[in-house]
């Protein structure tokens, strides 16, 4: 592949990696530890992910378990979980926090459904956006003595990289709907 090209398809490689990382974000009726990616805790006055001062496990399906390595993190861990997006109420012996995740109903499902195509729409416009960008680039090259066929070349690759990009947003949204709907 061309090396102008390449940055190009890196560019697209990332924006996927992106959108996949924000749809295991959304929860789909089963417990998935990723939901609680973003939540921080306040751990001796800095601001550390969950992660970093807990052990998560799945015991259930509709179940997340957090076992803190520090009991004294119980109360911090509870409280930023309550604060987050996450609209569960975490349950604690003094010993783990359990989220237990409810059914989603229809039309909740149907909710998620339209977030993850909003998403999916938002990452098919950033691909585009690179191609715009590149095509851009590739018309300035015409100043550096690049003959004109090359340039439609460069064109016609970053195009085929569009499609196949776009192909494959389309196919990883399909499959996080079909989750979603999947009761």
């Amino acid at each position: 592949m061309n090396e102008r090209i390449q940055m190009y398809d890196t560019k697209m490689t990332k924006t996927i990696a992106n959108l996949n990382s924000e749809l295991g974000t959304i929860r789909a009726g089963r417990a998935n530890p990723h939901v609680l990616d973003r939540i921080m805790v306040d751990y001796y006055g800095v601001a550390t992910s969950l992660q970093q001062v807990a052990n998560i496990t799945v015991p259930e399906a509709r179940m997340i378990q957090i076992q803190p390595w520090e009991s004294s993190l119980i109360k911090e861990i509870t409280k930023a979980i309550q604060t987050s997006d996450l609209g569960i109420n975490p349950n604690t012996d003094g010993k783990v926090i359990r989220l237990v995740f409810p059914e989603l109903t229809e039309e909740r499902r149907k909710e998620l459904v339209k977030d993850v195509k909003k998403k999916g729409e938002a990452a098919k416009v950033a691909i585009r956006n690179i191609r715009r960008d590149a095509n851009d680039a590739f018309k300035k090259l015409e100043k550096e003595d690049v003959s004109e066929d090359e340039i439609k070349k460069l064109g016609e690759e970053v195009q085929k990289l569009t499609d196949k990009y776009i192909k494959d947003v389309d196919k990883t949204i399909e499959e996080k709907s079909k989750e979603i709907l999947t009761v």
